[in-house]
């Protein structure tokens, strides 16, 4: 009986020993040490790729976000077209009952998760072709298919610079800047494939608009 309760209370230190030394070490010493190589060796993106303008953080370079100048009566929003627009988040709708992101919602991050050959999501993307062409002054063959399509996590925060010189001149005439120093801003803000050969050109909008207000501030 004696060597029972002696074996059972060595086997009950072993475990509270290794339960100590594993809680220092796992849960004090690495993320320490993980916190400290991440904010030396690569801050910024440690910190979430901060983006900031004039000293203020404004958001984020690897999340999207809208810029709008409020919502209509149906509570859908406006976008504000003196900025260059995102490409839409998941779902191309306003409807959050069926999950999807018409806000850069970073809590209902995902796909629509809707087929190619989905009615629902021919129509949105037909009206949303339709608007793009209409407000930016564009034969509806000319949209790229990020004007009209979201990302798998409806967070993207690139467009392919095609759908940027697409809102060249809206955004300039909305300023009142000329188009070829907006066009230019596009240009100087295009980053190629990563490493030659990953990915597609794009082009950050944050950025971009960032760039593009401090521009027309430059003007008045």
């Amino acid at each position: 009986m004696n060597n029972s309760v002696r074996n059972t209370a060595r086997l009950l230190t072993a475990g509270l020993r290794a339960l100590l030394v594993l809680t220092v070490v796992c849960g004090v010493i690495y993320p320490l040490v993980v916190t400290g190589v991440a904010q030396a060796a690569f801050n910024n993106k440690a910190n979430g790729s901060e983006v900031t303008s004039h000293g203020k953080v404004v958001g984020s370079g690897l999340l999207g976000q809208r810029y709008d100048k409020g919502t209509d009566k149906k509570g859908n929003p406006i976008p504000d077209l003196r900025y260059f627009q995102p490409r839409p988040s998941a779902g191309l709708t306003s409807n959050r009952a069926n999950g999807v992101n018409p806000q850069y919602d970073l809590q209902v991050s995902g796909a629509s998760n809707q087929g190619a050959t989905n009615t629902d999501l021919i129509k949105a993307i037909k009206e949303r072709k339709h608007w793009v062409a209409t407000t930016y002054g564009v034969p509806e063959s000319q949209v790229p298919a990020d004007a009209v399509t979201s990302s798998g996590s409806g967070l993207d925060p690139d467009i392919s610079p095609e759908f940027a010189l697409l809102q060249v001149n809206r955004v300039a005439q909305e300023n009142r800047l000329p188009a070829d120093k907006v066009k230019q801003l596009v240009q100087d803000h295009t980053q190629g494939r990563q490493l030659g050969f990953m990915g597609e050109p794009r082009v950050n909008v944050l950025e971009l608009n960032i760039a593009l207000r401090d521009l027309a501030q430059g003007q008045r």
